[in-house]
């Protein structure tokens, strides 16, 4: 029997010994690479497809999230009921995403229905026709979406912040209008759609229980697709920042709340100061702890939450504190996120709050690993940005042994009131 008159011993989260489950590794017979982590205790699934199919890729705006979005949208065989009903017939969850340079599509399901399903997957890949009054009724639902949205101070400050740091012309920068929805036109998809999907550049991440024979039901389905045969155009774009570096904006003049958007540019997941980086952000707005949070929320009460993170692009970043606030303290609200980056270039951080954040990083750590569906994520995300497990023990060395001096040395080099862009939209 277990003692239970005794507590068991408390163990800090930054002593444990994690360890990142490593994937499986094959390739269909057209050189479509497959990682897999087999792992859980349900029968379910997870299957997604990574195109190389974002807005980077594309030449005209909106084209690239249009196509993902319409491609449950019917095919030669089946108009858009008969899909969704398909799906919903086998309890599966089938869900596309468009991100800046990369598109997906997710199944989730039964593992025994897996073969069931995976043709009709392939039959979006390769036969979606875009019929004109399914894209007729996407473009009446977007511009009313927008319309909306474009009443919302936080929406115009998430658009315009991009805007400001990247430039306009940017894939990271650029955003909708009601006319980008209506000069969208069939072609403009169908050629994006052979392009960059039924004759594009794929890699399949897999995770949860697979049956016995993932490989061959994967082949026989996508093996002979014409996938990963054309090279990948070499898209680049210049970033155009703003020179102006504060800007009010009113898009309700009779708003009680604005969104306060404070960005600058920042290296992307490669640069070996971005781990570092990461232990000095959650001291400064990223977590619930955070300074900024017990200064701005608990300690002046001017909003319900604030927050500080960096971008997760391939190619740039940039660092973002985010938060909304009463529009008669929107000004009081950025002196003291400015006064919280003042202190941490001055004053080394406190032995207490560097160990509270190291096992909050730890602990989100360990929480993010349980799980198949959370592993695989981790490893999309470091394969996407072209990076190996090193990266994943490296992150855990730099909390772990991390300096209060080398935070202060990456405050005074990053956390400069100059270098950010300033936003208020009330």
């Amino acid at each position: 029997m277990p003692d239970r008159k005794t507590a068991p011993d408390i163990i800090d989260a930054v002593n444990m010994n994690l360890q990142l489950k490593p994937y499986e590794h094959f390739t269909l017979d057209n050189n479509v690479p497959v990682y897999s982590i087999d792992a859980g205790a349900q029968e379910v699934l997870l299957v997604e497809w990574v195109f190389y199919a974002g807005n980077w890729y594309e030449e005209k705006n909106i084209v690239a999230a249009t196509t993902n979005f319409l491609l449950k949208n019917g095919t030669k065989q089946k108009k858009a009921f008969a899909i969704n009903e398909h799906f919903e017939f086998y309890g599966a969850y089938l869900n596309r995403s468009c991100y800046n340079e990369t598109a997906i599509i997710t199944l989730h399901c039964l593992s025994k229905h897996l073969a069931e399903l995976l043709p009709v997957v392939a039959e979006l890949i390769t036969e979606s026709i875009f019929p004109e009054d399914e894209i007729a009724i996407y473009k009446q639902n977007q511009k009313q979406r927008l319309e909306v949205n474009l009443k919302k101070c936080d929406f115009i400050a998430n658009r315009l912040i991009d805007e400001y740091v990247y430039g306009f012309h940017h894939p990271y920068g650029k955003y909708t209008s009601t006319l980008d929805y209506e000069n969208i036109n069939r072609e403009e998809l169908v050629a994006f759609y052979r392009k960059f999907y039924t004759e594009g550049k794929c890699m399949m991440f897999v995770a949860g229980k697979p049956p016995a024979d993932l490989a061959a039901q994967l082949n026989r389905s996508f093996g002979t697709l014409p996938l990963n045969k054309a090279v990948l155009p070499q898209v680049q774009y210049n970033t155009e920042p703003s020179e102006k570096k504060k800007y009010n904006i009113i898009n309700d003049a009779d708003g009680v709340q604005g969104a306060i958007r404070i960005a600058r540019p920042f290296p992307n997941r490669k640069h070996p100061d971005f781990s570092k980086a990461q232990v000095l952000n959650n001291i400064y707005g990223g977590f619930f702890g955070s300074r900024l949070m017990s200064n701005i929320r608990e300690e002046k009460g001017y909003t319900y939450g604030i927050h500080s993170y960096m971008q997760n692009h391939i190619h740039e970043s940039a660092w973002l504190i985010s938060t909304e606030a009463g529009r008669d303290v929107c000004e009081a609200t950025i002196e003291e996120v400015y006064k919280e980056m003042e202190i941490l270039r001055n004053e080394p951080v406190e032995a207490e709050e560097l160990d509270l954040v190291r096992n909050y990083m730890i602990g989100s750590l360990l929480a993010d690993l349980d799980g198949p569906f959370h592993i695989i994520a981790r490893w999309k995300n470091y394969i996407l940005n072209g990076l190996t497990e090193e990266y994943f023990y490296n992150s855990i060395r730099t909390v772990q042994s991390i300096t209060a001096e080398e935070i202060q040395e990456l405050a005074k080099k990053y956390l400069n009131p100059e270098e950010f862009y300033e936003l208020v939209v009330v």
